[in-house]
């Protein structure tokens, strides 16, 4: 069902007085009022967002400057507003729910020079995007964007911290949150978004981006006092390859092209009163553009049976396991025997740079997953899938290949952001799935073409292979953060398990921080239409109650509540599929008990089936216990984490 309803300024006097203007000042609140956005024109253009009596944002200004002088924002003149009361409900088929709630405020503002503004207020954030009414080509030589805070507020920034090739604009978008006050930020250093900003009164914003099309992603940097601001890739002019790397050897003066007529994208912030509303948020849905994808009968969400993390290493088996038919058939028997849609054939079965050059015989083992009703995907550089994307598409589809994980991509200007919708197009035509690996924040890409499955933009399991540190802080960070903007390829399934003093980097058979449990949760708490079992086949079978748990765990879901958490310390979800609840929930370093109220349950009574740490988990981080029990709504569990632990549940009615 979908409903849509356009209110004129002159019919609903409430909806008038919020939008009067004052002298050169304009407003638009949220729905329930307690958000206020004020907008002043004049010498610059300024926005100042307020939560009941919280100054969220405070006056801040944003201009567009084009090649030729014009900057749109400063010396600014209404012409003509307009306001709008939508209220729909937008149907979300492969995602965390299956309906999203679309209802804001909007204010839309004509400017004399043939540009204007967009303000959206929402019950949980605002967003505002420019467009542009001009004729031809327009250059755009940088955009404005500024976020002052009254107070010299707590950020957890995810730092660039890894250049490519000496450009600071190539990077991998993986980075733990630095956590400071915007004060203690030092000076030319970039943060990817999403930002979150730790504001007065236990509120919390983030800051993210939406709908970026044919145009860069968005860094912060910090400015004078407490301000964090926009800073923008140039447009790339010169390439080369490095390893597996396109990278950027040079940038033009400018960081758009693009036509004279258009939509920019929408700079959002998000405002929580209680960390857990910010694991349960779907401005992304909201503000993506629409689908362009009409019959989504070929998309299938579902689990992948994955190699590159575990290094193929199966064993107790009579051929050499590696990148041969053998070792994938094995992969197939697998994952058909525990009702896994797909095998991924990750690196190694082609040229890096020519996928007309293979390794392997791909069509034997689509062959044979076809018989065992088991899609197969493959692995790409991006480089080598934009070297000739139609052909490519066509001669893969024709083999059967059911879509592609696009690796190394490892940048956001505006020709690689115009590449991936480009190639997300031409892959919905031959009926392929994405999951775009090594890939910046998806901002709602996912909405407007749903066959991008997955995206990266995170630092996922693959990096326990090299070692990093308190890992397990950053899983309970990124439900309130990361997620916010879209699925995330972080490839869960560890079943070599360590606590934090035992923990210690592997190549080869590599293990995760924190406990079983831990990894059993990230299936119910992190979002991933495309799901990786990490791990490799012969251990899974070892450990096959822990895998019966997590091949049973969809990947789509038709509800989502967000049950409790907080930033950085813990993290609690429930997710519903058909008649069928499942909970995660996730600690940090610190043991901790939490309850888990079951009243999301509704009628009926329901077998819960649980995965809690084991007693001696403190000391081995595999050891867990199952229990099975009957439970009703009226009920309120405790879930008893060990350090870096974990719970995880499944409730099926029955009756």
């Amino acid at each position: 069902m979908k409903f849509k309803i356009l209110v004129q300024l002159c019919l609903i006097l409430p909806l008038s007085a919020a939008f009067a203007q004052s002298g050169k000042t304009y407003q638009v609140k949220s729905p329930d009022g307690k958000i206020n956005v004020k907008i002043t024109e004049g010498a610059a253009v300024s926005w100042s967002v307020k939560h009941e009596d919280t100054e969220i944002i405070a006056p801040s200004e944003i201009s567009l400057t084009l090649a030729d002088g014009e900057v749109l924002g400063k010396n600014a003149f209404v012409k003509k507003l307009a306001t709008t009361s939508v209220n729909e409900i937008i149907n979300t088929p492969i995602y965390k729910k299956d309906k999203v709630s679309d209802n804001y405020n909007q204010l839309t503002l004509n400017f004399k020079g043939d540009y204007g503004l967009i303000f959206r207020a929402y019950n949980d954030g605002v967003a505002y995007r420019f467009f542009t009414k001009k004729k031809g080509e327009i250059t755009i030589m940088n955009e404005e964007a500024n976020f002052n805070f009254k107070d010299d507020a707590k950020a957890f920034l995810p730092f660039v911290n890894d250049y490519r090739n000496k450009d600071k604009f190539n990077v991998s978008y993986e980075a733990h949150y630095d956590v400071l006050n915007i004060s203690a930020v030092k000076k030319d250093t970039l943060a990817f978004l999403p930002v979150l900003v730790d504001e007065a009164s236990n509120k919390k914003v983030v800051i993210l981006e939406a709908d970026i099309q044919d145009y860069p992603g968005m860094y912060l940097t910090p400015g004078a006092s407490q301000n964090l601001h926009g800073v923008f890739a140039p447009y790339p002019t010169e390439e080369s390859i490095h390893r597996l790397n396109y990278v950027v050897d040079k940038r033009a003066d400018y960081i758009a092209k693009t036509t004279g007529t258009r939509s920019f994208p929408w700079w959002v912030v998000v405002i929580s009163t209680e960390d857990k509303q910010l694991a349960d948020n779907d401005m992304m849905q909201r503000l993506a553009a629409p689908s362009q994808i009409t019959d989504y009968s070929w998309i299938k969400p579902g689990k992948v049976a994955w190699d590159w993390w575990n290094d193929w290493n199966i064993s107790h088996v009579d051929f050499k396991s590696g990148i041969n038919v053998p070792t994938y058939k094995y992969y197939i028997d697998f994952a058909a025997a525990n009702k896994l849609e797909y095998i991924i054939i990750d690196e190694g079965w082609s040229d890096d740079h020519d996928l007309n050059i293979t390794k392997l015989d791909v069509q034997q083992i689509v062959d044979y997953g076809k018989q065992k009703n088991v899609g197969v995907i493959l692995w790409s550089t991006w480089y080598a899938i934009t070297r000739d994307t139609e052909g490519l598409f066509t001669k893969f589809e024709q083999m059967g290949i059911k879509g592609f994980k696009i690796d190394f991509i490892d940048r956001d200007d505006q020709k690689t952001v115009s590449s991936l919708y480009e190639i997300a197009k031409k892959a919905a035509a031959h009926h392929l799935m994405v999951d775009y690996h090594g890939m910046y924040k998806p901002s709602g890409m996912q909405r407007t073409y749903p066959n991008i499955v997955n995206a990266e933009g995170v630092k996922g399991l693959e990096n326990m292979k090299w070692g990093v540190d308190n890992q397990p802080g950053y899983d309970v960070s990124i439900p309130f953060i990361r997620m916010m903007s879209g699925p995330m390829d972080y490839t869960p399934g560890a079943m070599r398990n360590a606590t934090k003093d035992s923990f210690r980097p592997v190549n080869s058979n590599p293990m995760s921080q924190g406990t079983r449990c831990h990894q059993l949760a990230e299936y119910t708490v992190f979002e991933a239409p495309l799901q990786m079992l990490a791990d490799n086949p012969t251990i899974y079978m070892k450990e096959q109650e822990s895998t019966d748990f997590i091949a049973a765990v969809p990947t789509t879901f038709d509800a989502t509540v967000a049950l409790d958490g907080k930033v950085g310390e813990f993290v609690s979800i429930a997710r519903k599929k058909g008649s069928t609840w499942y909970v995660g929930a996730m600690t940090n370093w610190d043991s901790r008990e939490i309850s888990v109220d079951l009243s999301f349950l509704g009628d009926g009574t329901y077998k819960a089936t649980i995965f809690e740490d084991g007693i001696n988990a403190d000391r081995n981080a595999t050891d867990y216990v199952k229990k099975v029990i009957t439970v009703t709504s009226k009920d309120k569990l405790t879930a008893k984490m060990a350090s870096g632990g974990g719970w995880a549940a499944r409730f099926e009615k029955v009756q």
